[in-house]
């Protein structure tokens, strides 16, 4: 395994890929370099030496700026570089050479079994969903998931159980608290596998959110378009939508969205309001029935063979760390160019982790149209976050910082990776669906949950999520693939990983081939044939986007 990387030939930084020491010599490209403090890997030094205010460059962009003159060996921390970019304009764009596919030999003729759509998209699982048009339908669609999940087999039982009884014992005979917190209280169970009334049906998906009421108009009427994502969404073969009655987020608001987005719906969809009925108790009890007719019409659908090109993959990235842009990004993007390539569908989201290499992306707009939507739609978002006391300077965490992505620039540039290198053929603002083949760029935060949240209102139906640092995301409607930048993640983190490209680091791999084992894995979730570990934990994450707040 190499000790250094140089991303692109324009960089003034390399990449160390083991921890370094002060004082250690190391060689590139011809020269010794004396490394001028410890550097942990995954961190950046300077390759030569630099003045106060000049440019860093990382992936052949501006990425930064010098606070101070700094010799050659020198790491780029908080305390001498700070976020800066090259700034980017539509009416600057400059048009890119024809697009050349990678080989999809590996996949053509390639299909995976799906539950096809009356508006022609094809689902990867085939649920149904019980979802509030407001937050105070929150605690009814709780004891709605009480009363059905267990009765239909469809609740999740993790393969582990915590013995608290245990605890209880051992306190009640006098154990000290160092005993307490030294006890073995996770004890192994085996899962009962009972065959479930609908086995066509993959699972019920509860889903509660904040919103609704109290909210603007305009927050309001995004959260119906949202809604009207997920019920139209290719994996949801019908709905029941809970409505108090008197909220903002209106049911027609919601339907008149359904009917735009999915001419000729016609799938099972119940939408009941609550000042409507006798009681609560009648309002649960006609919700139940209402499910288990629509259950027995969802159970109808199985699955059937369809092309690759029914895929629309969602690109997402959390938890990110310094190896995130050279191995699972880039493997994400070749991926994304492989199922492009194939007719497919990907959406890169994110747009505050787009930040420095906006330019890059309108060049690679296929109209003029698209150019200017992305840059208005990056410009107007940055402006309401410096309108709050932030910007997408501020987007990194602590744990990016702590592992190498010490500017927005930085963690940007590698974030992109994720798109590939083809063309965009759409740019579309929060809760628009997919329409058209090939990349599209979805606007939302880079807020891993909303993200993921807006990716399946979209309508993806499979999302690959890359991590260097770990999270258990999920998706109610659509599989969220785990992707892990390095294989000490993958060891640690197993039981919510699904795939190791740090195979990339450490050269077993090239990022082609770590691609390709990728989409292989896209299709065998797509398929029915592997759970996401995030599905199997029942790791079921959505937040609503409210405008403007979020990074």
């Amino acid at each position: 395994m190499n000790k250094l990387l140089k991303l692109h030939p324009k960089d003034n930084v390399i990449v160390a890929l083991q921890d370094l020491k002060k004082n250690e010599i190391v060689h590139f490209d011809g020269t010794d370099i004396i490394i001028q403090e410890d550097t942990s890997s995954k961190h950046k030094f300077i390759e030569n030496d630099m003045s106060e205010g000049e440019h860093i460059y990382m992936y052949g962009v501006i990425v930064g700026k010098t606070l101070k003159n700094m010799l050659k060996g020198t790491p780029i921390t908080l305390a001498n570089v700070v976020h800066d970019t090259g700034g980017f304009s539509a009416d600057n764009k400059e048009a890119e050479g024809g697009w050349v596919a990678p080989n999809i030999d590996r996949f053509k003729g390639k299909t995976f079994n799906g539950y096809h759509r009356e508006n022609g998209t094809v689902g990867t699982q085939n649920l149904w969903l019980v979802v509030p048009l407001v937050f105070c339908e929150n605690r009814n669609i709780l004891k709605l998931k009480e009363v059905l999940e267990s009765a239909l087999e469809y609740k999740n039982d993790v393969n582990y159980g915590v013995d608290v009884d245990l605890l209880i014992d051992k306190y009640k005979s006098g154990s000290s608290t160092e005993e307490l917190l030294s006890t073995d209280v996770l004890v192994s169970r085996d899962q009962k596998i009972k065959k479930r009334v609908f086995p066509n049906v993959d699972g019920i998906k509860f889903l509660t959110h904040d919103a609704g009421c109290g909210c603007n108009r305009q927050d309001a009427h995004a959260l119906c378009e949202l809604l009207a994502g997920y019920v139209t969404h290719p994996n949801v073969a019908g709905a029941t939508v809970l409505s108090l009655g008197c909220q903002n987020a209106e049911d027609k608001i919601m339907l008149e969205a359904i009917k735009r987005k999915s001419p000729g719906f016609n799938r099972p969809l119940h939408v009941l309001e609550q000042q409507e009925s006798l009681s609560e108790k009648e309002f649960i009890a006609d919700a139940v029935r209402k499910i288990f007719v629509g259950l027995i019409e969802a159970n109808k659908n199985e699955r059937k063979p369809a092309p690759l090109s029914k895929l629309t993959v969602g690109l997402e990235c959390g938890g990110s760390d310094g190896f995130s842009g050279i191995s699972a990004n880039p493997a994400t993007g070749y991926m994304s160019d492989l199922l492009v390539g194939l007719g497919g569908a990907t959406i890169l989201s994110e747009f505050p982790e787009l930040n420095g290499v906006e330019q890059e992306l309108i060049n690679r707009c296929d109209t003029d149209e698209n150019s200017e939507k992305f840059s208005t739609l990056m410009t107007k978002y940055n402006e309401s976050a410096i309108a709050v006391g932030s910007g997408f300077h501020a987007n990194p965490s602590p744990g990016n910082i702590k592992d190498g992505l010490i500017t927005d620039a930085i963690k940007s540039a590698g974030a992109a990776k994720k798109g590939g290198t083809s063309p965009i053929v759409d740019v579309l603002d929060y809760t628009e669906e997919v329409k058209k083949p090939g990349l599209s760029m979805l606007c939302t935060p880079g807020n891993d949950v909303e993200s993921t949240t807006g990716l399946a209102g979209s309508w993806a139906n499979v999302i690959v999520f890359t991590t260097g640092l770990g999270t258990p995301t999920g998706n109610p409607v659509t599989p969220v693939i785990k992707v892990s930048s390095n294989t000490k993640l993958f060891n640690k983190m197993n039981d919510i990983i699904d795939f190791d490209a740090g195979t990339v680091i450490t050269g077993l791999q090239t990022i082609e081939e770590s691609g390709e084992d990728l989409l292989d894995m896209v299709i065998r979730v797509a398929n029915g044939e592997v759970m996401t570990k995030a599905d199997a934990l029942g790791q079921e994450d959505f937040i609503f986007w409210k405008r403007g707040v979020s990074l």
